[in-house]
C-alpha cells in the first residue's frame, strides 16, 4: 500500500458514535491505516440520550472495553459528574459502576484521542455505498463522490439508516434531531443482499435548572469510595454531583390515560418494538395500570449546561402535553422544558447475518458494529465495535479472527446472543444473560482479558506495567492474607460478634477470618498494617478470591465442560437441509444461523437436545470418514 495515497487504507469505519470509535482506535492500535468518516466531527462519541456510563451488565462491558485497551473507560473517567457502585450490598458478580458523565466534555475528550491517534484520520462527509467486487469489499464511496479504497470496512451507522424522528403526529427524515438520515447507505445495503429490519427508541424531555424543585425530591449521591471504570487511569473527577429522584403521580397516569390518543405508540406514527428495559411513560402506563408511581431520576448533563435529563419520562407524545405531564410530577411542577422528548425508527441488520467475529456471511471484508445490529446503549456498541474493529484490521492483514467466548468476557455473551439467537427487539446487556457471571466479574475484567490485548498488541506500556504490578500486588496479598494471623482481642472478638460469628480462642489467619460472612478487608485492617499498602482494586479481587473460592472451582468446573461441546467444530459447508433425522425447524434456524460449533449450535432458538444428539451423530460419522 502506498503510504502517500490520501485515499488507501487499511480499515474505513463509517460512523464515528461509540462503536466507531472503538472500531477505529483498536485497528489504529493495530498499527493498521485507518479512516473514521463521520458527518459531523462535533458529534463524535455523541451522547443522545442519557449521558451515563455503565450500569448493570453494561459496568462490566466498559471494565472489559478497558482491559483491552478501548477508550471508553478512560473518558468516562475524565469526564464523571457523578460516580457510583451499584448492587453494592449484592455478590461481586452482580456489582457494577455507573457513571453521570458530562455531556459536553465526554465527546471533546474522546474526539481528542480520536485526532491525537497515529495512522488515523478523520474524515467529514457521507458514505453512499460500500463498494464490493466479487463478493469481496473494495472500499466506500462518499456522496461527494469520492472513493476511499481498503480491504475491510466496518458499518457502525446506529440509528441513522433510513432514520425518522415523531413527535404527537409529526415523522421527518433524521438519525438524531438536527442530524440527517442515512438515505443512500441504508438502500446499498440492501443491494448488496443484507436484509433490514426495524426498530425503535426514544429519549424523554429535558428541564431546566433553575425550573426545579430540588427539595421535593431525594438526593441520590455518588459513592465516597473512589471508583474508577479503567484499570490505568486514576484521573475521575473529583467532585460528585447529586442526582435526585421523584416519581410521578396518579394525576400524572390519570392525564397520559386522558390523552392516550395522542401517543405515537397509540396512534401507529411509531409502530417499530423498541427498548424493552426502557419504555416510554406512555407504555409503562398501559402496561402496568395499577402502578401507582415510577420513578423519575433527574441527572445532571454537563458542567456547561442548565439542562436536566429526566430518566423515566421518556415519551414522544405533543410537546404541551409533554410539558403538562412533566408537572404533575413532584419537583416539577414549574418545569421548563429546554427539548421535548422524541421517538427515533431506524434500520437495523438482524444479526444472524454476521458471524461471531461480526463480519457479514455475504460480503467479505465487510462487518457491523453497535447499535445498527440490533443492540441498545453505548456500551453494548463500544464493545461490538472494538471486536469488529480489532477483526477487520486481521482480515486485512489475513490473520485469524479474534472471538471471546462466553466464559471469556460479557462481549463474548453479547456477541454470541446477538448472532446465534437473533433479536426481536432492541438487546441489552444482563448480568442474568451470562452462564458464568461469577468468572466474568467487573473487578477481575483485566485479569481476563488484558493478557490478550498484549498478545494482540492493543495493550501500550502504560496499560502492560500496570497490569503487571497488578498481577504481583494481588498474588502477595493473597500470601500476606494465608500467612498473618491475629490472635484473640476483646476488640477483634466484639467486632466479629457484630458480623454475626463466634469468638476466636486463638491465632487465626486472615484468610480464615475473611471467609467468615459479614467480615472484610476493611474489618480487618484496624487490627494490623500489613494491609495499608494495598490498593483498593487489589483488596476487591483478593477478598472475592478467598470469599467464593469454592464457588469459583465449581464454575471453573463447568466451563470445562462447556469448552469441550464449544471446541467440536461444525464444516462450515454442512448442509443441513440432507440431515435426516432433525426436525424441520432445527435444518431452518441451523441453516440461517450456520454455528461454528456443537455449543453454538445448542443455543440456536428452536434446536433441541435431540436435534443436537443427531448432529453429534453426523459428526461423529464425518469424523470416522476421515480418520479423525
Amino acid at each position: 500500500m502506498l503510504k502517500s495515497d490520501p485515499n488507501t487504507y487499511d480499515v474505513i469505519v463509517v460512523g464515528a458514535g461509540h462503536a466507531g470509535c472503538e472500531a477505529a482506535l483498536a485497528a489504529a492500535r493495530l498499527q493498521r491505516r485507518v479512516a473514521l468518516v463521520t458527518l459531523s466531527a462535533a458529534h463524535i462519541a455523541h451522547l443522545p440520550c442519557n449521558p451515563s456510563i455503565g450500569g448493570i451488565g453494561k459496568g462490566q462491558l466498559v471494565r472489559e472495553i478497558d482491559a483491552l485497551g478501548g477508550a471508553m473507560g478512560r473518558v468516562a473517567d475524565q469526564t464523571a459528574l457523578q460516580i457510583k457502585k451499584l448492587n453494592h450490598s449484592k455478590g461481586p458478580a452482580v456489582q457494577a459502576l455507573r457513571a453521570q458523565v458530562d455531556k459536553v466534555y465526554y465527546p471533546r475528550a474522546m474526539r481528542a484521542i480520536i485526532t491525537g491517534t497515529p495512522r488515523l484520520d478523520l474524515i467529514i462527509g457521507e458514505a453512499a455505498e460500500i463498494t464490493v467486487d466479487n463478493g469481496m469489499v473494495r472500499g466506500v464511496r462518499l456522496v461527494e463522490g469520492r472513493h476511499l479504497s481498503a480491504p475491510a470496512v466496518v458499518i457502525t451507522a446506529g440509528t441513522f439508516l433510513r432514520g425518522s424522528l415523531t413527535i404527537g403526529t409529526k415523522t421527518w427524515p433524521g438519525g438524531r434531531m438536527d442530524e440527517n438520515a442515512a438515505e443512500p447507505l441504508a438502500a446499498n445495503l440492501q443491494t448488496l443482499g443484507l436484509k433490514l429490519g426495524r426498530f425503535q427508541t426514544a429519549t424523554p424531555p429535558r428541564v431546566r435548572r433553575d425550573s426545579v424543585d430540588f427539595t421535593a425530591a431525594r438526593v441520590e449521591p455518588g459513592s465516597a469510595e473512589p471508583l474508577h471504570f479503567s484499570f490505568v487511569s486514576r484521573s475521575s473527577r473529583p467532585l460528585q454531583l447529586p442526582c435526585h429522584l421523584t416519581y410521578t403521580t396518579p394525576s400524572t397516569h390519570n392525564l397520559i390515560r386522558q390523552n392516550i390518543l395522542e401517543s405515537p405508540i397509540k396512534s401507529g406514527a411509531v409502530s417499530e418494538h423498541g427498548p424493552r428495559n426502557c419504555p416510554s411513560i406512555d407504555r409503562k402506563v398501559l402496561n402496568f395500570p395499577d402502578k401507582q408511581a415510577h420513578p423519575v431520576f433527574i441527572e445532571p448533563e454537563s458542567l456547561d449546561s442548565d439542562e436536566l435529563y429526566l430518566q423515566g419520562l421518556t415519551t414522544a407524545m405533543p410537546e404541551l402535553l409533554q410539558t403538562a405531564i412533566i408537572r404533575t410530577v413532584p419537583g416539577l411542577a414549574k418545569a421548563i422544558v429546554t427539548r421535548p422528548g422524541y421517538a427515533v425508527s431506524y434500520d437495523y441488520i438482524p444479526p444472524h447475518q454476521l458471524g461471531p467475529d461480526l463480519q457479514t456471511k455475504i460480503v467479505s471484508g465487510l462487518f457491523a458494529a453497535g447499535q445498527m445490529n440490533g443492540t441498545t446503549g453505548y456500551e453494548e456498541a463500544a464493545a461490538q465495535g472494538l471486536l469488529a474493529g480489532l477483526n477487520a484490521a486481521r482480515w486485512g492483514a489475513g490473520e485469524t479472527p479474534v472471538v471471546l467466548g462466553r466464559d471469556q468476557a460479557y462481549i463474548g455473551v453479547l456477541i454470541d446472543d446477538l448472532v446465534t439467537h437473533g433479536v426481536t427487539e432492541p438487546y441489552r446487556v444482563y448480568t442474568s444473560r451470562a452462564e458464568f457471571r461469577l468468572l466474568l466479574r467487573s473487578d477481575n475484567a483485566d485479569l481476563r482479558l488484558t493478557p490478550l490485548a498484549i498478545d494482540l498488541g492493543l495493550a501500550d506500556a502504560e496499560r502492560r506495567g500496570r497490569f503487571a504490578r497488578r498481577q504481583v500486588a494481588i498474588a502477595a496479598l493473597g500470601q500476606v492474607l494465608a500467612a498473618t494471623k491475629l490472635r484473640p482481642s476483646r476488640g477483634l472478638n466484639a467486632r466479629l460478634a457484630e458480623s454475626g460469628g463466634g469468638p476466636i480462642t486463638q491465632a487465626v489467619s486472615l484468610e480464615e477470618l475473611l471467609r467468615r460472612p459479614g467480615v472484610n478487608l476493611s474489618d480487618l485492617a484496624k487490627w494490623t498494617s500489613v494491609l495499608d499498602i494495598y490498593e483498593d482494586d487489589v483488596r476487591v479481587t483478593a477478598t472475592v478470591d478467598v470469599k467464593y473460592a469454592g464457588y469459583v472451582k465449581r464454575e471453573v468446573a463447568r466451563v470445562a465442560r462447556y469448552q469441550r461441546q464449544e471446541g467440536r467444530p461444525i464444516p462450515a459447508d454442512l448442509d443441513y437441509q440432507q440431515l435426516r433425522g432433525i426436525s424441520f425447524e432445527a435444518r431452518e434456524r441451523l441453516t440461517l444461523v450456520r454455528p461454528l460449533s456443537l455449543g453454538q449450535a445448542a443455543r440456536v432458538s428452536g434446536v433441541s437436545p435431540a436435534d443436537i444428539s443427531i448432529l453429534m451423530v453426523h459428526l461423529e460419522r464425518i469424523d470416522a470418514k476421515h480418520g479423525a
